[in-house]
């Protein structure tokens, strides 16, 4: 399968796959791709981000990861942009992961900040630039300060947003001063992403593209609405149907990610409710915070 889609093409709401794993702990592929065509069919996405962390990436294998990334392509590539999640904390493993998901047909590439090892803004430029620069692939960068311990500062995604493949960014540091800066400061043709459900209406005002959204398991026919109806200017009723979304936010982060979003899709009939350690499934009490 070609690379389909160019980076115009990702569209306005992307959801960060979760990943299915059977009673044994392994990787339901089958289950995957009836998840993934549930999402672009019935939820509305454009676009799907696999083996992202709300996909559990830090537990699976090079070998999971691609054989993911191939059922999805098959399920649902040839009508939603499906993008790669293939930062790690590890330099050279994101980078054999990109050159892996573009050979698989991947039509993009998410690259998270390597965490934990903290390695300033000068190590955070040559990270993505060494990975952005072994693929033709469009690059969306992932900036989430709260998990990764290091912001990804303006100064240095505006640099970044020169290399002609990185086109894009997931804006998760929570800092809408920061993220109005960035959206003024980049180039036309650059996307910015919410990376925060909850904030998606006020940073499409301050400039964004669109959301790579964790709620868009459940809610995104809700979310890709109210995208809909601030970008034809209805203000009032994407507001009316940002407040709608809040129930299924807040279900949707009611414990860690993403063992509300794996509980409220089994309750939909998909097998996906286990989690691979160090996460653990929803206690009774947990599962009735997950009604919407």
């Amino acid at each position: 399968m070609g690379n389909f889609f160019a980076p115009k093409d990702w569209g306005r709401l992307l959801t960060a796959m979760v990943t299915p794993f059977d009673t044994a702990g392994e990787v339901n592929y089958a289950e995957a791709a009836k998840i993934a065509a549930y999402l672009v069919d019935v939820q509305k996405n454009d676009g799907l981000v696999i083996s992202g962390t709300t996909g559990e990436s830090p537990t699976l294998t090079e070998s999971e990861k691609i054989k993911l990334l191939e059922a999805v392509l098959e399920a649902v590539g040839d009508r939603a942009a499906v993008v790669f999640g293939a930062g790690t904390y590890n330099t050279r493993e994101s980078i054999e992961l990109v050159k892996a998901g573009e050979k698989a047909g991947a039509h993009g590439i998410m690259l998270v900040n390597p965490y934990y090892s903290k390695p300033g803004q000068e190590g955070l430029y040559a990270h993505f630039v060494a990975c952005a620069e072994v693929t033709r692939l469009p690059v969306m960068l992932y900036n989430i300060q709260p998990r990764s311990a290091i912001n990804l500062e303006t100064d240095t995604l505006l640099k970044l947003a020169e290399i002609s493949n990185i086109v894009a960014v997931k804006e998760a540091s929570g800092n809408l001063t920061q993220i109005s800066e960035v959206a003024a400061g980049v180039s036309a043709g650059f996307r910015v992403y919410s990376g925060d459900d909850g904030l998606t209406l006020p940073i499409l005002s301050l400039g964004g593209h669109g959301i790579v959204s964790v709620a868009g398991h459940v809610i995104g026919d809700k979310i890709k609405a109210m995208v809909e109806a601030f970008l034809g200017s209805d203000t009032a009723k994407a507001l009316e149907l940002h407040r709608a979304c809040q129930a299924g936010i807040k279900a949707s982060f009611s414990a860690p990610n993403p063992v509300p979003v794996k509980y409220m899709l089994s309750q939909r009939g998909f097998a996906c409710e286990d989690v691979r350690l160090p996460l653990v499934k929803l206690s009774d009490a947990q599962k009735q915070k997950c009604v919407i």
